[in-house]
């Protein structure tokens, strides 16, 4: 590569390099090594791999983790200081799967027209290797991977340049919104205690998509070349609960067809007011946990943080008297306690909080 190509590619990841041979042996395949001498992009792969995993752990940390100091007036002497996290283990594993799983990684490398560098042998480009996906996301990996050796492991330099090239924060809202897996996975774990059921079948859907279907299937609107081709190669079966119907998704992978079967499960519970509400969020209203219990509420966009504002009194033996007042801005009223600790007083306005916010959405 010349000075104006490595330029480029600079511009495009949004970092500059000390070290230029770090960036362009980042494009160097195996097989261009192997003819012509010299090192390639494998261990940058390696190292640009554990690089992205923990930049996008921190991210989805820090976008759906918060410490329960956050929730409100924090003393260290009253309160546990304890992290929370709005998704649980599965769902932050999913997330992260797919922020980083290969088709990703390859449609940001396309989205850059970054393979148009590599340096390959003459083979690779006769056989068009450049396309593959795979290569790709060796690629995206490979640039992280001498990022971080050229920054000497900077956490915000290396995760600068993943924002640049990815846009996670896109992904993420995406995801958030329109999650099928976890939505559908949150109904029937509430509704049963239990994960739903998945049933995948490979096979030719020109001929399978018109028999009938006794359930509730994905609508497909492609041509029949479409069908024929690899854009259709799985269907999946999804059993919620006895009292419903099975529900069919397809797509060119397990995973997007697990998606579309869950998209169609989502929406048919939502058109048949089959959803959970905010009452169902809670499962035991209590005093003890309300303070944690609306943060969870506010975290999945009920209503915004709650505000707790404090004053302390004495009272005619000099004893500390606190009053907690407990504010939601989507809320038209305010309540209050007091205790002789600042926790209890604190405890106290938040369950009333909860009470009301629990009983409006009843009456609803």
């Amino acid at each position: 590569m010349n000075e104006k190509e490595l330029k480029r590619i600079e511009d495009i990841i949004g970092y500059n390099f000390n070290n230029l041979d770090l960036l362009q042996q980042a494009f160097v395949r195996r097989s261009y090594s192997e003819e012509n001498g010299g090192e390639n992009n494998e261990v940058l792969e390696f190292i640009g791999d554990k690089v992205l995993d923990i930049v996008i752990v921190k991210l989805l940390t820090d976008r759906f983790g918060f410490l329960t100091s956050e929730c409100g007036d924090y003393n260290p002497n009253d309160d546990c200081d304890e992290f929370c996290c709005e998704l649980s283990e599965g769902e932050l594993t999913e997330l992260k799967r797919k922020l980083v799983e290969k088709k990703m990684l390859a449609q940001c490398i396309e989205r850059l027209q970054l393979a148009d560098y590599l340096i390959m042998s003459d083979g690779d480009w006769k056989n068009e290797v450049y396309k593959s996906a795979s290569v790709k996301e060796d690629l995206f990996e490979a640039i992280i991977g001498a990022v971080a050796l050229d920054c000497n492991w900077d956490f915000s330099e290396m995760a600068n340049v993943i924002n640049v090239m990815m846009n996670p924060e896109q992904y993420l809202e995406e995801e958030t919104v329109d999650n099928f897996i976890n939505l559908t996975q949150e109904w029937a774990i509430k509704k049963s205690g239990e994960v739903p059921l998945y049933h995948f079948k490979k096979g030719d859907y020109q001929s399978t998509w018109y028999i009938p279907f006794d359930g509730v299937s994905q609508r497909l609107s492609l041509p029949d070349s479409a069908l024929n081709s690899s854009y259709i190669k799985y269907h999946c079966l999804l059993k919620l609960d006895d009292n419903l119907p099975i529900f069919r998704g397809f797509g060119a992978s397990k995973s997007e067809a697990r998606k579309e079967v869950c998209k169609v499960a989502y929406e048919y519970l939502e058109k048949n007011n089959l959803l959970f509400s905010i009452k169902d969020e809670i499962e035991n209203p209590n005093k003890n946990e309300a303070i944690s219990q609306l943060e969870i509420l506010a975290r999945r966009d009920y209503f915004s943080i709650p505000d707790y504002q404090f004053e302390q009194t004495y009272d005619e033996n000099g004893n500390p008297i606190w009053s907690c007042k407990c504010h939601i801005e989507e809320v038209d009223k305010t309540f209050g306690e007091q205790s002789s600790s600042k926790k209890e007083a604190k405890k106290g306005a938040a369950f009333k909080m909860l009470q009301y916010v629990l009983k409006a959405e009843e009456e609803k």
